[in-house]
């Protein structure tokens, strides 16, 4: 058990170091390309990249004693969870046409607040350091984004409203990823997500090949990395981990965007942006906090 949660821990701390460096990637990509047509052409690449492993963990199946009996079919959670993902994905790309790869991270990054909070609507009890958290991310936030006019930029405003999506996201990845076959999950998810950006990208972008081929790096990047194989070890990490243990490890991309953003793209959010940033991550932090002083239940899913 403690192996499978290692295991698990460490798939998930890989998807987010590959999502951090993700963000600096998306950042570059706005100079080219725009966002539904990004998204719908990375989602491909990423539905694409897992068609090799499908087939590989199909075949070995084959040769091995079925251990996926009484799994459903993992149609309807894919479109659903590509649905959501394709809101989130769309929100995030774009604000980043307005707002920095750092900010973005640490602003989508309070989707681990958020979770706990969606969990009322579950029947979830909602402990004090939650809502201790949730008004120490706030006051970050308010530092990080809110101007000395007291405005917020229209990129931040679309990475915020993105936040609650991608909170879904992880609530639905938990829900369904124990009950149907990961890798189709992952993949029919992107598909939806690719069907869904590309519809909007020829209703209301103009699609160019210098555009898509200026955008290059950042799509293949962002369709084989971020989308094929971070995404799918998001999916293998959840199976053996708790939903908030899950956030606390993938929030972790906040902390690589920002590194990112300022090695490669010289993004500096100054003394007041790094103190909300701060902010924030202990505000994530201190929403979870029953989770390090609580026992786990010994039956969980092994």
């Amino acid at each position: 058990m403690k192996a499978q949660k290692l295991k698990s821990n460490l798939f998930l701390l890989a998807a987010a170091l590959i999502w951090g460096f993700a963000f600096v990637a998306q950042r570059l990509s706005v100079d080219y390309i725009e966002p539904f047509t990004f998204n719908s052409i990375r989602f491909i690449l990423g539905s694409i990249s897992l068609l090799p492993l499908i087939f590989f963990m199909r075949k070995k199946k084959n040769h091995e004693p079925d251990n996926e009996k009484g799994k459903k079919n993992p149609l309807f959670a894919g479109i659903l969870a590509g649905s959501v993902l394709f809101i989130g994905a769309s929100l995030q790309q774009i604000g980043l046409i307005e707002t920095t790869a750092g900010k973005a991270a640490f602003i989508t990054g309070l989707y681990i607040v958020i979770v706990p909070i969606l969990g009322i609507f579950l029947k979830q009890y909602v402990r004090l350091s939650t809502w201790m958290g949730v008004l120490v991310a706030i006051a970050g936030l308010y530092l990080l984004c809110v101007m000395e006019d007291f405005t917020i930029s229209r990129g931040d405003l679309f990475e915020l409203f993105g936040a609650f999506f991608w909170a879904l996201h992880i609530i639905i990845i938990d829900r369904f990823s124990g009950e149907v076959d990961s890798l189709l999950l992952s993949c029919f998810q992107f598909l939806t997500c690719a069907m869904l950006s590309g519809a909007a990208a020829l209703l209301f972008e103009d699609i160019t090949i210098e555009g898509i081929v200026g955008a290059g790096v950042p799509i293949l990047y962002g369709g084989i990395c971020s989308v094929g194989i971070a995404y799918t070890l998001q999916v293998m990490g959840q199976k053996h981990a708790e939903p908030s243990h899950a956030a606390i490890i993938l929030s972790m991309e906040t902390v690589f965007a920002s590194l990112g953003g300022f090695i490669i793209l010289n993004e500096n959010l100054g003394a007041r942006g790094y103190m909300g940033c701060a902010l924030m991550l202990l505000g994530m932090l201190l929403s979870q906090m029953q989770n390090f002083t609580r026992k786990e239940s010994i039956a969980v899913n092994s």
